[in-house]
């Protein structure tokens, strides 16, 4: 009940102005062109001219309203996700533009009717172009270089790399420092997967939760959880480049499609795997480790395992101990840009062939 009130009072009051416009302009369109009509017949025109423009402006106030506050949403949100230093910047940008604005009006605004709407332009159009120049220099400093100091340093952590838990070990060998970003909508995704009924998917968020837990308390690292919301119908990587480059942020990550299109976009990029194939793997032929069998593979007879950090190993002949734990000889590692595969069989078939 109240919102079709407030509806009806914004409906109303665009017809007012509609009904004050249509007044004014047709009175000063008349006296412009020197047009003499008959004084029985002006205020019947004027009328007209006022009821026409506000049934325009009643019929249309929902729509001018929704597209007001979806701009208003949409620069809510920009703000609040900008840093102090950023928004300075921008701020003091937009001041500037509109000392440039008001200078280039004093010309136009004692223009009769067209003055005041010609100044409002003129106004609106500078202000925005000095905040989004400011914006986009945000990241430079007085003498023109990007800045290199704190800002380098961040790095902006993917909800796949949290699952796959190597930046622990990473981290503590001293390769990564800085400050750690978690966007909030990537601790969603990793409450969501934590909840999942499929007991592989619960695991491997509940690790992710567990991985952030360690970076925070037992590693003491810089983490920052940015309160950053996915607009609608945006995907989570696109948004999460975004912050990326808005922060002059590096992405961790071990999604090979994301880091493609992330160095498309010129996003510093800071894969997990291209680090792990440049090292030695875990995982070398010969060696023996314990896996749980839990479905079957491609290929006839295989079994499909997982490590604690999602690594899938392939074992041959393993489809007979599905829902078993079992001792298991690596036979070979593949490992690519996209991730890395344990090849291996049941100790017992290497014991008899032995």
């Amino acid at each position: 009940m109240l919102v079709e009130v407030v509806n009806n009072i914004i409906k109303f009051s665009f017809a007012a102005v509609g009904a004050v416009t249509g007044f004014t302009m047709t009175k000063a369109v008349l006296s412009l062109q020197g047009i003499n009509i008959p004084q029985n017949l002006k205020t019947p025109i004027y009328i007209a001219a006022a009821v026409l423009l506000a049934m325009l402006f009643y019929s249309t106030a929902t729509r001018v309203m929704d597209v007001v506050l979806k701009i208003l949403d949409r620069i809510e949100y920009t703000i609040r996700n900008m840093t102090l230093y950023e928004l300075t910047i921008s701020s003091a940008g937009l001041v500037i533009g509109l000392i440039v604005a008001n200078l280039l009006s004093i010309p136009f605004i004692k223009l009769y009717v067209v003055g005041v709407p010609i100044s409002i332009a003129i106004n609106i159009l500078f202000g925005c172009m000095g905040f989004a120049i400011a914006s986009g220099k945000n990241n430079e400093s007085l003498f023109g270089q990007k800045g290199k100091g704190k800002q380098s340093s961040l790095k902006l952590i993917d909800t796949s790399v949290i699952i796959d838990g190597r930046i622990v070990d990473v981290i503590r060998a001293g390769f990564l420092d800085g400050e750690f970003i978690v966007p909030n909508f990537v601790l969603e995704e990793l409450r969501h997967i934590a909840d999942s009924p499929d007991t592989v998917k619960r695991n491997r968020g509940r690790r992710g939760l567990d991985v952030l837990n360690i970076l925070q308390k037992e590693l003491d690292c810089n983490v920052r959880i940015e309160n950053a919301d996915v607009p609608e119908g945006a995907e989570v990587d696109t948004e999460l480049l975004n912050i990326a480059k808005r922060l002059n942020a590096s992405v961790l990550t071990i999604d090979y499609n994301l880091s493609k299109v992330a160095s498309v976009q010129g996003v510093n990029v800071l894969n997990i795997n291209e680090l792990a194939n440049a090292v030695k793997p875990i995982a070398l032929p010969g060696e023996e480790m314990m896996v749980q069998v839990i479905k079957d593979g491609k290929e006839n007879g295989q079994g499909i395992g997982y490590l604690e950090d999602g690594t899938m190993i392939v074992v041959d002949g393993g489809r007979r101990h599905i829902g078993e734990n079992i001792s298991v000889m690596v036979t070979s590692v593949l490992q690519t840009a996209a991730g890395r595969m344990i090849f291996a069989k049941p100790k017992y078939n290497t014991e008899r062939l032995g």
